[in-house]
């Protein structure tokens, strides 16, 4: 029945938004555009807020408007001058998130790696931490073999537990687990976890799968950061690799809604859309953490030369697009002994998806000039550049051996090694490498990768069709800076386009901004990012697993549909009614906030006496918790009003049309609450489903 309202509200108060995406007749373009409005300084802090962070939270724009909006930027632009604590605190149990890839594929180890080990054909590692480890990954990979073994008749040999055994013994590894408990707490926290790597593995598995919840956030929290890791190792099925796709997906949800380094992460976030891979790729797995932590979110304000470089290094882009197996036709890898002229080809040759999606997507564009013999090209530029032992989160290696020798013509260049470099020597070995630098160093400079960038920063910063003109001074801003992220970005936060009211409030915001958006302006703690992880899922946004290279589109035709927009508004009424995950959310607090901040709104100057006496009313109601503990039926029409009112300016901090507000009226007459709080929670799903909440 919830959802079906829910559908019917979203169909009603969506249509604004629909009506944005519908085609219009084509009418005589006039002969000049109407002169840009500019905004108000408040409007132009709001604008900031609304592009270059997840969304504001409570006070921002009073920061903001004190400290100036360009002093706020230019801090911004230099993450490394803003503290962060609290979002390290939080991260700081994430133990994969700074670990190299082959460290964290020790710690969770795909079932192929456990199934090495537990045939012999590979040994138990030599640390006694992660021999411990190990030992329980094997013990439970036998078991799982064990009990999918099937004899002559096609029938399991093991006999599966009946409900009554398997709780029985459920039972008893709760018991077991107690007791490990007590031993350990009696222990020295530095005594711990060598005591626990001692026990038989069966009671080790029973400890790490049932420890009661409270002990164990006690025992994690005494745990140093190794030992939390082999714990958590301990606990995880066989082939845990998810548990790194996990924390790398969580952590994007709280940097997201806490760090105070919003434009970075928003940086981040457009960087990798526009360098996408897609986590589930291979061995992809394992490298993406370290690809956004050491390709992405370490060049996103820097040159653009030095971020594409690092993503064509990046083992994780050489694994998704496939050019760690591309091998030179005439290579020695394929066969081709150079000292020997009638040595014979083998079958291997050329992989050419990222010779292609590096022009297309990275760089110069699908209009750049390029044709399918530029994209062969390339291709065998780049052969040579692969991955040292990927299964094992090896890096990136440059092999000679699988380098296509010989000048090619690409793009008008010829690109080609020094031919008088000495054989077999350390220079003559890395000649093909420099061959790769050497184009993808013209790609960036290249006027079309300006223009191309440009656009795509304008359409997400500014509109999803961006004005040309601004496009034309950024990608000229790009060219005279050798591709200063900073430089361009500076440009457009100070253009007449983006301090418009022609671009104002015009984005729709992803599944992502809404949800981050959701929290930070309501100053919710989020308790659950996995739920939240899931939930993003759900609404068509599944982090790090954007199959296409085009990474999720970043236009408002992608999700503004009636699905969308109902798992948007089912999720806002869930939060709001402290019904996901266990996520408190308190509507109070979240209107206390707004009635705090009315007094700087210049509309609150202009209320009527009446109605800023109903809004002391309604404010001394709250503060004396009439509104959480009232049995009776909501506020009466004044104080919905001014509930309204506030939570609007609290959560939009716009204009809200009158269309919005009268749908919300009929839904709080047509949905029936039993008290103030249901219906100050309803008020504010409603709000948050709103399409002025869905835009930025």
């Amino acid at each position: 029945m919830r959802r079906l309202v829910a559908t019917l509200i979203v169909l009603l108060i969506a249509a604004p938004l629909f009506a944005q995406q519908k085609p219009k007749p084509s009418k005589p373009k006039p002969a000049k555009s109407a002169p840009l409005v500019p905004l108000t300084e408040q409007q132009r802090a709001q604008q900031l807020l609304n592009r270059f962070t997840f969304g504001p939270r409570p006070g921002d724009l009073e920061k903001i408007l004190t400290l100036t909006s360009e002093k706020w930027f230019e801090q911004q632009l230099n993450p490394a001058t803003i503290p962060d604590a609290a979002l390290d605190h939080r991260l700081a149990t994430y133990t994969t998130l700074n670990l190299p890839p082959d460290q964290a594929l020790q710690l969770f180890p795909d079932r192929f790696t456990i199934q090495q080990v537990a045939e012999g054909k590979h040994p138990y590692p030599t640390d006694p931490l992660l021999l411990a480890m190990y030992e329980v990954q094997v013990n439970k990979y036998k078991k799982d073999v064990e009990a999918k073994k099937i004899n002559a008749n096609g029938q399991p040999e093991l006999t599966p537990p009946t409900d009554a055994e398997a709780a029985a013994q459920k039972k008893t590894d709760q018991a077991t687990a107690a007791r490990i408990a007590g031993d350990l707490f009696s222990l020295p926290k530095d005594q711990r976890m060598a005591a626990l790597i001692k026990l038989p593995v069966p009671d080790r598995i029973a400890f790490t799968t049932y420890v009661a919840g409270d002990q164990k956030n006690l025992l994690l929290a005494d745990f140093n950061p190794r030992e939390r890791e082999i714990f958590n190792g301990m606990a995880a099925n066989v082939g845990a690799t998810y548990n790194i796709a996990s924390e790398l997906a969580q952590a994007k949800v709280l940097r997201a809604i806490l760090s105070e380094r919003q434009l970075q992460e928003v940086m981040t976030d457009f960087w990798f859309n526009h360098f996408n891979i897609f986590l589930g790729k291979d061995s992809d797995n394992w490298y993406t953490t370290s690809y956004e932590r050491d390709v992405i979110r370490k060049h996103a304000l820097g040159k653009f030369r030095e971020l594409l470089l690092a993503t064509a290094t990046s083992p994780a882009m050489m694994v998704y697009l496939d050019n760690w197996l591309s091998i030179g036709p005439d290579s020695q890898a394929n066969g081709v002994n150079p000292a020997n002229p009638n040595s014979k080809r083998g079958n291997k040759g050329l992989n050419e998806n990222y010779g292609r999606e590096v022009m297309e997507l990275h760089t110069v564009g699908v209009n750049g000039g390029y044709t399918q013999a530029d994209v062969t090209a390339l291709s065998s530029i780049l052969t040579g550049w692969t991955v040292d032992r990927p299964n094992q989160g090896g890096p990136f290696l440059y092999d000679n051996k699988k380098h296509e020798p010989g000048p090619k013509r690409w793009l008008g260049h010829t690109i080609s090694s020094d031919p008088t470099l000495p054989p077999n020597t350390p220079a003559a070995q890395q000649a093909g490498m420099k061959e790769g630098i050497e184009a993808l160093t013209l790609l960036a400079a290249d006027p079309h990768t300006a223009h191309f960038i440009s656009y795509k920063l304008a359409q997400r910063f500014v509109a999803d069709q961006p004005p040309p003109a601004l496009v034309d001074r950024m990608a000229a801003t790009y060219l005279s800076t050798d591709g200063d992220i900073k430089a361009i970005l500076r440009l457009l936060v100070q253009s007449p386009e983006f301090n418009s009211t022609r671009y104002f409030r015009n984005k729709v915001k992803t599944p992502m901004e809404f949800v981050a958006s959701a929290f930070r302006t309501t100053a919710t703690d989020p308790v659950n990012p996995g739920a939240l992880v899931n939930t993003l899922k759900t609404m068509g946004m599944p982090l790090y697993y954007a199959l296409p290279p085009t990474g999720y589109y970043i236009t408002a035709d992608q999700w503004m549909n009636s699905t969308a927009l109902v798992d948007r508004l089912n999720f806002a009424y869930a939060l709001t009614g402290s019904k996901f995950a266990n996520q408190k959310f308190d509507s109070a607090h979240v209107l206390a906030l707004g009635l705090m901040a009315q007094p700087s709104n210049p509309s609150a100057q202009q209320m009527s006496e009446k109605e800023k006496s109903n809004r002391a009313k309604f404010s001394e109601a709250l503060l004396t918790s009439e509104l959480n503990t009232n049995p009776s039926p909501a506020p009466d029409g004044n104080g919905q009003d001014i509930a309204l009112h506030v939570l609007e300016s609290t959560l939009i901090d716009g204009e809200v049309s009158t269309q919005t507000n009268q749908l919300i009226h009929k839904q709080i007459t047509e949905i029936p609450t039993t008290n103030s709080t249901d219906t100050l929670n309803l008020l504010t799903a409603l709000v948050m489903g709103s399409p002025e909440f869905q835009l930025r």
